[in-house]
């Protein structure tokens, strides 16, 4: 994990900082806000909503704009391509930039003038976008929000028109994606929650108002691929349809768990319908994540490839949205920007598409496998002592036939292997603590 940065990257920073040009374009007329976690200060997207005159939404998304403080083959741009994306731990971070950028000029913190890319998408009454357009200009952010916040501010009707506008815009969002083909799986995710001075597990229980959000990034990376798609240059985030026999094999799960599926119903119909809380639910959805795989990018620069879809989303898709804390972002909005102003793509961004999708590959994989690593190793300590003791929960897949599978215990919130004969699949369980070893990240469980 790349912690430090090089003294050159950080002089370099400082010296950006002071002599970033300033865009052409004012629009620190829109009330902009943001909204993340409480503690972020790596803001990448500032948003604002409207109804358009005439009916429909009118959308103002700005996004940090993080190349006009990168020098391309820079310190910080090699330093870019060597981390890939922003490291997330428990106890620390290790941005994508150095933190004069990544947390000051080119953060849209609230309060002072920054260099964004504004993007501005008219959506007809359905949500459907009638045109999207792309510049570069100064905004200012009024206020930083937090998801929990708004979500208590729209539940109590206290929020405002503007933001009122989130859950509107958000649900016919949602049921574009429905009309398309496109998947989003409710499957809890586990996350480390600072404890008492110390670190726990719990399983996150997303806000509505963060899907709705979501949805208008969304909407942004879907506007962008195309843009790339008319101007026959860019980099896809892809994601390859699920194979057949997968397919038959989720269908099997589903008959195995009882869950009624007709051969009339799409998977995506099925999905919308379900409530991830019962057991056998929560284990068919937890099969149902492994349907897609194979995610990565894919770039052109004449023809879009064959395949260049993104199957969960059921359209192409762009990364755009986060450039603070994902090297690809920054060139995908290069590409749009210079497409949108009708001149040509700048050459630093052609000669590096070429080796984006290995980078983001393996700086990807190196990510995921810190943040696994840290949750396995707060799973062992969490159950630490606990050997022998007994824990309700649920197996949500099997391995080996019927031998080896997962169980998910909800208090404390782990995942982890269980052995035993004829393991339910679906069904509540009572298992044993077997192995927790924070040397070898690994917790094991046997049926009881």
């Amino acid at each position: 994990m790349p912690v430090e940065f090089p003294a050159e990257a950080h002089a370099e920073a400082v010296t950006a900082v002071d002599s970033a040009p300033r865009a052409a374009r004012d629009r620190t007329d829109i009330p902009f806000v943001t909204i993340d976690p409480p503690a972020s200060m790596d803001l990448d997207q500032a948003v604002h909503l409207s109804r358009a005159s005439g009916g429909g939404y009118l959308v103002h998304y700005a996004i940090a704009d993080v190349a006009s403080f990168v020098r391309p083959g820079g310190p910080i741009d090699l330093e870019a391509h060597r981390r890939g994306v922003t490291f997330y731990g428990p106890d620390r971070r290790a941005p994508l930039h150095p933190l004069e950028l990544s947390e000051g000029a080119a953060s849209l913190l609230p309060g002072s003038d920054r260099l964004a890319l504004v993007w501005e998408h008219r959506l007809d009454s359905a949500g459907s976008p009638t045109s999207s357009t792309l510049t570069r200009a100064v905004v200012r952010s009024r206020a930083k929000l937090s998801y929990e916040a708004v979500q208590r501010e729209l539940d109590a009707g206290t929020a405002g028109e503007m933001l009122s506008l989130l859950p509107e815009i958000g649900r016919l969002r949602e049921r574009q994606e429905r009309m398309r083909g496109g998947v989003s799986l409710p499957v809890p995710q586990q996350e480390i929650v600072a404890h008492d001075g110390g670190y726990d597990l719990q399983f996150d229980s997303s806000l509505p108002l963060e899907q709705w959000n979501a949805h208008i990034s969304l909407l942004t990376g879907m506007a962008a691929a195309a843009i790339m798609r008319a101007g026959a240059i860019g980099i896809f985030r892809t994601l390859p349809p699920a194979q057949e026999r997968d397919v038959a094999r989720l269908r099997r799960i589903a008959k195995a768990l009882r869950i009624h599926w007709p051969k009339s119903i799409s998977y995506a119909d099925l999905i919308y319908s379900f409530d991830p809380r019962p057991a056998s639910h929560a284990a068919f959805l937890n099969a149902a994540a492994s349907l897609f795989r194979g995610s990565g990018y894919t770039t052109f620069d004449g023809s879009v490839p064959a395949g260049a879809g993104h199957a969960a989303l059921g359209a192409e898709y762009a990364h755009v949205t986060a450039p603070l804390r994902r090297l690809v972002d920054r060139y995908g909005l290069e590409i749009c920007l210079a497409l949108s102003e009708g001149r040509e793509v700048p050459e630093w961004v052609r000669a590096g598409l070429g080796v984006l999708p290995e980078v983001m590959a393996e700086t990807g994989r190196r990510a995921g496998a810190y943040e696994g690593a840290c949750v396995a190793i707060v799973e062992a300590a969490v159950l630490t002592g606990r050997e022998d003791e007994l824990f309700p929960g649920v197996v949500v897949d099997l391995f080996r036939r019927d031998n080896r599978g997962e169980v998910v215990i909800q208090e404390p919130a782990v995942k982890g292997r269980v052995d035993g004969s004829g393991l339910p699949l679906g069904e509540d369980v009572t298992v044993r603590l077997v192995e927790a070893s924070i040397e070898a990240r690994r917790i094991a469980f046997a049926l009881a």
